[in-house]
């Protein structure tokens, strides 16, 4: 045994702290929604979405891990036990994403990154789809600035090539 000052080795099956793998975390929110624990907050503010995990009130059941949209966004360490802190405040992870807003309304889509994972997972489909063709081109950087619409005209054909929500759709 030996520890806190040797290692310890904890089973092939354990569960320790979840962790966010930003380059494969698209911040859907799917981890937040299947928390029975309620310990991962999804705070939208401005153009930015931010993924916050408690992990002193988590329970490290892995339903999060279980349930990830990508399967590798949030994993259950084996290396990360020893979770003692003086600050509660300290027991935080977080991650940020930025949102795809609607250009009509301004309600929040999802994140970019979010409809750019769709937008691979459907390949040459997402062509039918224009906010999923607009994500993809914004990742590749061949995005074009569209026109501004007047504020009196409603949504219409001309607003077709537009990031917009489902409601102004």
């Amino acid at each position: 045994s030996g520890f806190p000052f040797t290692p310890l080795k904890p089973a092939e099956a354990f569960r320790g702290q979840p962790e966010y793998h930003e380059e494969d975390c698209i911040g859907c929110g799917a981890c937040a929604e299947v928390c029975p624990a309620r310990t991962i907050d999804v705070v939208d503010e401005g153009d930015t979405r931010t993924l916050i995990h408690h992990f002193d009130n988590c329970i490290y059941c892995g339903q999060c891990q279980a349930n990830c949209t990508t399967e590798k966004g949030i994993i259950l360490s084996n290396e990360k036990y020893d979770l003692a802190v003086f600050d509660r405040a300290q027991a935080v992870t977080k991650v940020e994403k930025e949102l795809a807003l609607c250009e009509h309304c301004g309600d929040v889509v999802t994140t970019y990154e979010h409809l750019q994972w769709i937008a691979k997972k459907v390949g040459s489909l997402s062509v039918a789809n224009p906010t999923l063709m607009l994500a993809r081109s914004k990742e590749l950087g061949t995005s074009i600035e569209g026109s501004p619409r007047p504020e009196d005209k409603p949504a219409g054909r001309y607003d077709s090539y537009r990031t917009l929500c489902p409601a102004c759709r």
